[in-house]
């Protein structure tokens, strides 16, 4: 794929300007006291871990956080130090909810929390404790990195851009009108109860394969990868199906960001959640993986268990997880 740099450095330059003026307006809600700062950002970052190499879904950054500090040192902004470094939006969702006094990591010892928003967000807790998906890539894969029969990362099917992609798919409409006209999930959600076909379609096509998303979770943490899904990287190494935690269930599976709001919506109970659960039971009861004694774990009375499905209202999960790890890393050099 060509990319144009004039382009992609203008793109840079409103991406940096947008995180300055968000600072800056932090910095003078706090009184203008000096500020420590963390940052989240998808993507492969640089060996330093301050900028960004590679992204899907915008510009190479690899100065990122240089151009950030010195714009805020211009503008009189005081800051504690540098920034030591871009941490991983995922992994901050996480953070957020296990820090958070009202977070769905709370009280529970294993749990796996899917954020749908630009794109999908994995973090899981097992054993008490937060493991990145980068340090059990070889026998779990994260969301973006899986396909499925159509040739789709699960990606398209947990976010809000994904969703307007399938959408556009089902209406024969280009992607690039449906943003440009800001048909967002929830409009494709109430245009679906109206009883419009393409965004029927498109919630039955999504909660399909959210619900396959979350019973591959549940299977591959029990019993090891069964290979439900393909990978969008046709060179990746198959998933190992033995692993340190072989034998964990699930206490909570946590839907979060604009994907769980969407599914708290009464459009997306109707459309998502309501579906979801039916198919998690059908599967579950199907599933050749799962000992009979650890169906009943996730089903009664012929349903998947409502309260193992938690909707997050924390939206500040990943600004939270980063403001965390950013003063944890403050406080390790001092």
């Amino acid at each position: 794929m060509l990319i144009n740099i004039e382009t992609e450095t203008r793109q840079g330059s409103a991406y940096i300007q947008a995180a300055v003026d968000t600072i800056k307006k932090l910095y003078r809600m706090g009184g203008n006291k000096p500020v420590l700062i963390g940052i989240g950002m998808p993507g492969l970052k640089t060996t330093d871990k301050r900028g960004i190499n590679v992204i899907n879904n915008g510009p190479r950054m690899i100065d990122y956080c240089t151009r950030i500090e010195q714009t805020l040192r211009q503008a009189g902004v005081e800051i504690v130090g540098p920034i030591a470094r871009l941490g991983s939006d995922a992994d901050y969702c996480g953070i957020g909810e296990f820090y958070a006094r009202n977070g769905s990591f709370q009280r529970v010892q294993n749990a796996y929390y899917l954020g749908g928003g630009t794109g999908a967000a994995d973090a899981l807790l097992l054993n008490g404790q937060l493991i990145p998906f980068d340090a059990i890539k070889s026998w779990m894969a994260k969301t973006w990195e899986m396909k499925n029969d159509k040739g789709y990362s699960l990606e398209r099917y947990a976010s809000a851009s994904g969703i307007q992609f399938i959408y556009s798919l089902h209406a024969h409409l280009p992607i690039e009108s449906v943003t440009s006209e800001q048909i967002f999930p929830i409009h494709i959600a109430e245009l679906a109860v109206a009883g419009d076909k393409p965004a029927l379609a498109t919630f039955s096509e999504v909660s399909e394969y959210l619900s396959w998303l979350i019973f591959e979770r549940i299977c591959t943490l029990f019993s090891g990868s069964k290979e439900i899904f393909g990978f969008v990287n046709h060179k990746r190494e198959a998933l190992d199906p033995v692993h340190l935690y072989r034998g964990t269930l699930l206490d909570r599976i946590v839907i979060g960001q604009r994907l769980g709001d969407l599914m708290a919506s009464a459009s997306g109970e109707q459309l998502l959640t309501s579906p979801i659960l039916k198919k998690l039971y059908d599967v579950i009861q199907a599933a050749g993986c799962l000992p009979e004694k650890v169906k009943l774990a996730y089903i009664k009375d012929k349903q998947f268990i409502r309260e193992k499905l938690i909707l997050s209202q924390l939206r500040e999960a990943p600004a939270l997880g980063a403001a965390i790890d950013a003063h944890r890393t403050f406080m390790l050099g001092h």
